[in-house]
């Protein structure tokens, strides 16, 4: 991982420093990152002065920006502290991708791991939420945490560094710093060798994660069944699961859902009942939970005129004028060409909607059809029917309407082909 170019995030803190300190070195290839975030005044300008002076010092690219970190609080409803974390993130993503970075290096150590361990406690995060800060992942590198506060200053003392000490660490409105100072503090106090036996806690934590992971990845594949974007759920196998609550916690939380309750309550709940996150919808479908990604539903009406051979939205339908009936498929649809008015409509099915099936006598509501065919609430949605006027000529891919159907007497025939 060491050996490609990397970004590495400074602030000009002692942490930061060592970190770069250790790097220049070693003869690392790196580039230095800073941010700031104008949260202190003059002071936050001096410690980009200070890592700029650094990095040329040293003969490294310097790539820094500044943020109007108060407004994107207010905008975004978020705290201080995480209003920096996703504005950091999001411009050193920028950067590496602009110069073909592929590694961002961050000076967490020992102490930010307890800090972000206690503070994920207090929120009831689950057990990922307490394995802590990951050492490594594609992208990211934190080779000082293994490394306590107290080590990194020392080494910091004995190497004669120079950093910059950013006074609002020590103010507790801020939840780390309220733990920092308040919690960890007296836990240390109580026992000294505290934050090694923490380190090794979480490392047995780390390990009951990865099991409890692979145990729920063989429960996925053995009750969610993917077809065309939606995952099939049998609400029968799920019940099955004990402790439920605590399933239902591990399936379903990387989905973004939080309101466990409401989850729950599906599982009992009448078909067409649903469950949001931000980006998932999960629906109750006769014995079945549908989970699919939220997307916003085309429900525009589409014109297709005389003369188009093909067309690629909303589906991908291909029109042509033929002498005989050949293959036939429900992707394929024949139909007489003077039964037509044109220009056909391609629609979402409205409530009230009928047509007349193909080769049975008289007509049927399409959602009567529907539910025969078994249809689950979210392939209703994204049915499309061909139409022709006021009349249906083909719930596409499913089945044909009989007024349109090619007879004996025919003259011209259209064929039309659903490319999937």
């Amino acid at each position: 991982m060491l050996g490609k170019p990397f970004l590495l995030a400074c602030s000009g803190g002692v942490d930061s420093i060592v970190l770069t300190h250790l790097c220049h070195h070693a003869e690392l290839d790196f580039a230095i990152g800073h941010c700031n975030f104008q949260l202190r005044g003059p002071e936050s300008d001096l410690d980009e002065v200070f890592v700029r002076d650094l990095a040329f010092g040293i003969s490294k690219s310097f790539f820094s920006t500044r943020f109007k970190t108060m407004d994107y609080v207010e905008k975004n409803k978020v705290s201080v502290q995480i209003a920096a974390r996703e504005l950091r993130y999001q411009w050193f993503a920028e950067v590496m991708q602009e110069n073909h970075i592929e590694i961002l290096m961050t000076a967490h150590q020992a102490d930010d791991n307890l800090e972000t361990f206690m503070i994920n406690l207090s929120r009831g995060t689950g057990i990922d939420g307490l394995t802590g800060i990951p050492e490594k992942t594609d992208t990211l590198a934190r080779p000082l945490l293994p490394f306590t506060r107290s080590q990194i200053l020392a080494y910091a003392k004995v190497e004669n560094l120079a950093w910059r000490e950013d006074n609002s660490n020590s103010d507790t409105k801020y939840l780390r710093n309220k733990i920092r100072h308040e919690i960890v503090h007296k836990l240390k106090e109580l026992h000294p060798t505290f934050l090694e036996n923490f380190k090794n806690t979480q490392q047995y934590i780390k390990g009951t994660s990865k099991l409890a992971a692979l145990y729920i990845d063989q429960i996925r594949r053995a009750i969610f069944q993917h077809e065309d974007g939606i995952t099939r759920i049998s609400v029968a196998s799920v019940l099955e699961l004990e402790p439920l609550d605590t399933h239902l916690f591990a399936l379903f939380k990387g989905y973004g859902f939080t309101e466990w309750n409401d989850v729950k309550s599906l599982l009992t709940a009448m078909s067409g009942k649903e469950v949001r996150s931000k980006t998932h919808r999960m629906v109750k479908d006769r014995d079945f939970l549908l989970l699919a990604e939220i997307k916003e539903e085309n429900t525009k009406d589409y014109n297709i005129s005389n003369d188009v051979e093909e067309i690629h939205t909303p589906i991908h339908l291909k029109v042509s004028q033929v002498l005989h009936v050949k293959e036939t498929s429900k992707n394929v649809l024949y139909v007489a060409k003077e039964t037509l008015k044109y220009p056909l409509t391609l629609r979402k099915w409205q409530k009230g909607d009928y047509f007349y099936p193909l080769g049975m006598k008289g007509k049927k509501k399409v959602s009567k059809f529907f539910k025969d065919e078994k249809m689950d609430a979210i392939s209703k949605e994204k049915q499309w029917l061909l139409c022709s006027g006021d009349a249906i000529v083909w719930v596409v891919g499913k089945r044909a309407d009989e007024r349109f159907k090619v007879v004996q007497n025919t003259c011209e025939i259209v064929k039309f082909e659903l490319k999937t």
